[in-house]
């Protein structure tokens, strides 16, 4: 990739404008396309709302990429912009397959905010969705050998190695959409992290991901900042875990260092380490760890006396802090970066044991669906 300069944040600043304005346009659309078909939060036991909420802010999401993209294949045949996403000698994607797995992803969440899928069918669509991305090349490739010279081919292992980091991510997203504006903060905070080392590592392809990411979001962020007028839906959670494991995964296709695979699991820590206590939380309990329940970190929270605005800073600042100790690894040597990983770890663990994630909070299975605004 070519190094960036001053020229290159033009098609930067103008995308990421786009992304906000047609997300921002497209809510009270997409709000009212909720309730002509269902697709609405009504309150229970476990959800926080109060109210019905329409549940379908992907849509707004999806569309502010889905128009950006529109914009910058403007720019590069009219006015001139450098294509950022072209297969390279070193970097052989098809990003037309990537942007299909996007597609599928959102259809799968879509359709999820509207008939329910079950478990099954819907992680039959993530996976699908991640097999779309992996078969075009954006791949997790060989790994440079932290202990010696060359590097460690995966081979074929790549593949569903891929396939699960990609589900994966979905998952810990979906999981973390728990209060008013919180997936999607912290969506922003993270892209726009990776953003900023994308272009610092001349990954443009990944920069320009990135950025509009933020900007569909932060213009969804407007009607879903507490108190919410409409919710992300498994069409935007899902929509946006895809998207930062495949940014992520644009930065360390082909060969991955230690840095480069361990900055995603940083920046991302808040949800994973929440998404790690609920699987521990519900084994110790004894329930199916698919069974939703109100110990996530959001919940422990609003339990210890915070409010929805209050809970939502809160992570967003530990989020934050876990950005900046990404930007220090890639800025210190490798023993130091793993001490800077361990370190975050190990403050999310005693942070996550303080606020008793890992504290069993079910005694009975339920059924209902309650994925999203408190029964993940």
């Amino acid at each position: 990739m070519p190094v960036p300069t001053l020229h290159w944040f033009i098609p930067f600043a103008i995308l990421f404008a786009v992304a906000l304005a047609a997300s921002l346009l497209s809510v009270p659309l997409a709000a009212k396309f909720a309730w002509k078909v269902g697709g609405v939060d009504r309150p229970s036991k476990r959800r926080i709302n109060k109210v019905p909420i329409p549940r379908m802010g992907g849509i707004a999401v999806f569309v502010g990429i889905g128009m950006a993209a529109i914009v910058y294949t403007f720019g590069t045949e009219c006015l001139g912009w450098t294509r950022v996403f072209r297969p390279l000698p070193e970097m052989q994607v098809n990003y037309w397959l990537v942007a299909s797995g996007t597609a599928m992803i959102f259809a799968t969440g879509l359709v999820d905010d509207i008939k329910s899928l079950r478990p099954t069918q819907k992680l039959m669509g993530q996976v699908l969705a991640a097999i779309f991305a992996a078969s075009g090349g954006l791949m997790i490739g060989n790994i440079v050998n932290p202990f010696g010279g060359g590097e460690i081919d995966l081979g074929w292992v790549s593949y569903p190695i891929t396939v699960i980091y990609m589900v994966a991510f979905m998952n810990i997203i979906n999981l973390i959409d728990g209060l008013d504006g919180l997936a999607g903060g912290i969506t922003v905070i993270s892209c726009l992290t990776m953003f900023g080392l994308s272009v610092m590592s001349g990954r443009l392809d990944a920069a320009m991901t990135a950025i509009v990411t933020a900007g569909a979001t932060l213009g969804f962020l407007k009607y879903n900042f507490h108190p919410a007028k409409i919710f992300l839906g498994d069409s935007g959670s899902l929509l946006l875990g895809f998207m930062l494991s495949a940014i992520s995964l644009m930065n360390v296709t082909r060969v991955a260092g230690v840095t480069t695979m361990l900055i995603p699991l940083v920046i991302a820590l808040v949800p994973i380490t929440d998404t790690l206590a609920a699987i521990v939380r519900r084994e110790r309990g004894h329930v199916s760890i698919m069974a939703p329940d109100k110990g996530h970190i959001h919940h422990r929270l609003l339990q210890d006396g915070f409010d929805q605005r209050t809970a939502v800073v809160f992570i967003y600042l530990w989020t934050m802090l876990l950005c900046l100790g990404a930007v220090v690894m890639t800025q210190v040597g490798m023993y130091r970066r793993i001490a800077v990983f361990a370190l975050l770890f190990i403050a999310s663990f005693f942070v996550a044991r303080k606020l008793s994630l890992f504290t069993p909070v079910l005694k009975h299975r339920d059924k209902s669906k309650d994925d999203e605004h408190g029964g993940k």
